[in-house]
């Protein structure tokens, strides 16, 4: 199933964040003890459609379409910011001080995603 969403070019980030945590068992078990958490990410288009990813490093270390079952954290931005948050040129503090980014839930749960979006930065193309 293919993660990727040609109204949101910077889906295909998911798809290499899945393949970083796909690329080895140790790699997977890593991210998870850092993680602990499901991670929704809820991305809004130019065209002002969304779409819905997530991150689950509580039970399975895979990526998948949709919120998943019970997000820990669920972080709302554009598909532009997350574009630029995933390639390493925008900071996540930042956007979210400034009202670019939006978080419900566990807070401090969202710090934990920069090592894993950091780790995905080398393999992701955007």
């Amino acid at each position: 199933m293919s993660l990727k969403n040609d109204a949101f070019p910077s889906s295909v980030a998911f798809e290499q964040i899945n393949s970083a945590l796909n690329a080895s068992e140790a790699d997977r078990k890593d991210a998870m003890k850092q993680g602990n958490a499901v991670f929704a990410f809820t991305l809004k288009n130019a065209a002002g459609e969304t779409d819905s990813w997530n991150i689950d490093l509580k039970n399975k270390g895979v990526v998948s379409k949709g919120l998943g079952e019970k997000p820990t954290v669920t972080l709302l931005l554009s598909e532009a910011d997350f574009g630029n948050l995933v390639a390493g040129k925008a900071n996540a503090q930042r956007l979210f001080m400034s009202g670019k980014l939006k978080i419900k839930g566990d807070v401090m749960k969202a710090t934990k995603l920069d090592p894993i979006l950091k780790k995905s930065q080398t393999k992701a193309k955007l």
